[in-house]
């Protein structure tokens, strides 16, 4: 796989360089150094190929990750493997990364990386698990033989991220379904694009070594349960943590797992077909020449009446010389904001399938600029608990283990905006 593994700043200083082959020198890995990083041009090729040595690097919080290697590599798995050492490094660092954190645990960091890769080949990339041996402190000096035992059980074993003899007095499991919905309307109200994008969290509290199984309605699954009315839905780009058995999905589309102790990302997914619009943006611009404009906006949620939104924040664009505004508002509070160029409308709280409006008129300073208003679309952000724009929901969720015990389970749902506009 790599035959060094190197962690950059941004002017392209060495902040860890870590060699596990030969092949690799130090004066080839110092050209890309120089080349590629403090010349700004890491950004724009993910993979680098310099005098026969391939640089394959991500960053994150201005930090290059960097493996480098001289044969023919698996380039996804090696990106995949970065991503995964941020993970573990944010793990041991309290969910930050960073150069402070970097300089601070350099001891650390090269422990991890003499534990987690064995010749240039990835071993144990589990957090918890590595947490059993090395600790800030550095490697575990007092470990008894049975914890050394059961450590390199669950690393070798076919759970890794899960230890064994976990115990709960209140065994639970939450399940929370995020998406977030992006639409783009045309100035006549039309859907030009529309999609959810979500993600399964999932908090385990459970006892032992439990199997949970849970089954969405997908539009495979559906399709095979003939006195089911609902077609479901079509589910794209699915994306699963490793604890789910991908030959149990692929034969009864129902999700299997044995889960890691506490939160972690189940599954990531993409919904492209009929998307349930939360929102209706019906806006009115009218423009008297260069000195005046009078902006009617009406917004009706589109979602069951039991349901509301929060935190709504809605932002009407004017021109950069605004001068003077007069503003009318049913519910909330609005007024214009000169840093945001726009007329910023805040609501707590969007009852479903109610409609709010809101008047008013923009006084226009005159300017020596001949440059037309661009007029950028009406954007709205908000949060609808218990609502899904995809139309995704979980139908069962069972829990089975040795002992018998029966869990509380929690499921909820909430849609945020994304890139929700419209243009006007």
């Amino acid at each position: 796989m790599a035959s060094s593994i190197l962690l950059l700043n941004l002017r392209g200083e060495v902040l860890i360089y870590r060699s596990y082959r030969d092949d690799v020198s130090r004066t080839e890995v110092s050209q890309f150094c120089t080349q590629v990083v403090a010349a700004k041009e890491a950004s724009e090729r993910p993979i680098v190929t310099l005098n026969g040595v391939h640089y394959i690097h991500i960053s994150q919080n201005s930090i290059t990750l960097v493996a480098a290697s001289a044969s023919n590599v698996n380039t996804a798995m090696i990106i995949q493997f970065l991503y995964k050492l941020i993970d573990l490094f944010k793990a041991y660092f309290g969910g930050d990364f960073n150069e402070v954190l970097i300089r601070k645990n350099y001891v650390l960091i090269y422990e991890l990386l003499d534990e987690i890769i064995d010749f240039g080949l990835p071993q144990i990339t589990e957090p918890e698990v590595l947490k059993q041996f090395i600790t800030q402190g550095g490697i575990k000096k007092d470990m008894k033989d049975e914890q050394i035992i059961g450590a390199l059980i669950q690393a070798t074993g076919a759970t890794s991220w899960r230890p064994e003899g976990i115990k709960y007095k209140r065994n639970e499991v939450y399940i929370d379904v995020i998406e977030n919905v992006n639409v783009l309307m045309s100035s006549k109200g039309t859907v030009l694009r529309s999609d959810a994008t979500g993600q399964i969290m999932v908090k385990s509290q459970l006892s032992f070594m439990p199997e949970c199984k849970f089954g969405m309605n997908d539009k495979l699954a559906m399709a095979s349960e003939t006195q089911s009315l609902d077609k479901g839905i079509s589910i794209d780009d699915i994306k699963f943590h490793q604890c789910v058995r991908l030959g149990k999905f692929d034969k009864d589309r129902a999700i299997t797992f044995i889960p890691p102790d506490g939160v972690f990302e189940l599954m990531t997914y993409r919904v492209t077909e009929n998307i349930n619009l939360p929102f209706k943006l019906m806006p009115i611009y009218q423009e008297y020449g260069n000195a005046k404009i009078e902006i009617s906006l009406k917004v009706k949620s589109m979602f069951d009446r039991n349901l509301f939104a929060t935190n709504v924040v809605i932002k009407i664009p004017t021109p950069r010389n605004t001068g003077k505004c007069n503003i009318f508002v049913v519910s909330g509070k609005a007024k214009y904001e000169p840093e945001q160029s726009a007329i910023m409308w805040r609501i707590r709280r969007f009852p479903g399938d109610s409609e709010y409006s809101m008047r008013g008129s923009v006084n226009l300073v005159a300017t020596s600029s001949e440059k037309a208003w661009s007029k950028p679309p009406i954007s709205i952000d908000f949060q609808v608990p218990m609502f899904t724009a995809s139309g995704l929901r979980i139908r069962f969720l069972r829990v089975i283990e040795k002992s018998n015990y029966k869990p509380i389970k929690w499921i909820r749902y909430i849609t945020k905006a994304g890139s929700y506009q419209h243009r006007i």
